[in-house]
């Protein structure tokens, strides 16, 4: 069954323009995006409450520097809980508020979390939390080439 343009998951190519527009400005003002896909300011409201509605849009928000609101330092932890561990540890991970993403992963590891520090000293007694009920890798970012973008949105055919 086809509603709104989204049939497993494809989007037709006005939703794949609204939600491209959307990916760069989330704060892009509805008569402009109606322009941009050229539709009226009506039918892309509609088009973004049906989006909204099917998840395909699940929140609006701002993209912010982490380092310019002191945390400079970020890091990529690979974490291993130690057998028995595995609910301990995915309770820690949520409980720090430093750890911005995480994800339970395939491999020798469970989580891949990524952290945002304000120092090398502060992620040290990060780990610390850790230590006692998983092993653990980090990576600390030199920089980020690529920003979190959406992967490539093809319109149906």
């Amino acid at each position: 069954m086809k509603r709104l343009g989204i049939e497993n998951g494809a989007l037709d190519a006005v939703d794949a323009r609204i939600v491209a527009l959307l990916a760069d400005n989330a704060r892009i003002p509805t008569a402009e995006l109606a322009r941009s896909v050229g539709l009226s300011a009506p039918s892309v409201a509609e088009r973004l409450r049906r989006l909204e509605d099917s998840g395909v849009i699940e929140g609006y928000m701002a993209r912010i520097a982490p380092a310019a609101i002191g945390y400079p330092v970020s890091a990529w932890l690979r974490v291993r809980p130690v057998p028995g561990e595995l609910k301990r540890v995915a309770e820690i991970i949520r409980s720090i508020p430093e750890i911005t993403e995480c994800d339970r992963i395939t491999g020798e590891d469970c989580f891949l979390a990524r952290v945002r520090v304000a120092s090398v000293a502060d992620l040290e007694r990060l780990l610390d939390q850790l230590v006692p009920y998983a092993m653990t890798n980090t990576a600390i970012v030199q920089s980020s080439p690529v920003l979190p973008r959406l992967p490539p949105l093809a319109p149906a055919a």
